[in-house]
């Protein structure tokens, strides 16, 4: 795949196409109710941008998810970016993240909001932000995101509980501080 063999891509999508579209899912259900895109079309968006990508340097598994749920990141990005464009202010609402770190949880995120607080982010602790984006957009664990970062899982640890409060604190406009 590394090499641009088209074939190897798709082969690869084959074999974790299940684990994509449960991914894709775990990310809708967050989303506010009468979303237009659904899971199978977020995993076939994110697919054409992974496969549109020159020369990246494939280091396995985590690293094709922790990528591939950046791509799905960006398509929702995306969309909600030609949504608001399309209600020309729409009826967005920032809403906190309570339970927005539990990937099961149900409350909708405002992922334009998210995505400005995460850029704001990555420029105060670029680690940190790359943190939670895998745990929070990539759904990995801990281990796995260590591994990808190549540091301690008790680093991955300590950026992800400051992420999410950070977090907190930067979507509700500082209101608990």
């Amino acid at each position: 795949m590394s090499a641009g063999d088209r074939g190897a891509c798709d082969a690869l999508l084959d074999a974790v196409y299940q684990r994509l579209r449960s991914l894709a899912e775990r990310k809708l259900d967050r989303e506010r109710a009468g979303h237009t895109l659904q899971p199978t079309a977020l995993v076939h968006e994110a697919y054409m941008k992974l496969v549109d990508q020159k020369k990246v340097n494939w280091q396995g598994r985590t690293h094709f998810y922790a990528i591939a749920a950046q791509a799905m990141h960006r398509v929702l990005i995306d969309h909600a970016r030609q949504k608001k464009r399309e209600k020309r202010g729409g009826d967005w609402r920032r809403v906190t993240l309570d339970d927005a770190f539990d990937l099961q949880g149900q409350s909708p995120i405002d992922f334009l909001a998210l995505q400005e607080a995460l850029e704001k982010m990555e420029r105060l602790d670029p680690r940190q932000a790359r943190v939670v984006e895998l745990r929070l957009f990539g759904g990995l664990s801990a281990e796995e995101a260590s591994e990808l970062l190549e540091v301690s899982s008790r680093t991955v640890e300590r950026d992800w509980k400051m992420g999410q409060a950070w977090l907190r604190r930067e979507l509700s406009g500082g209101e608990d501080e």
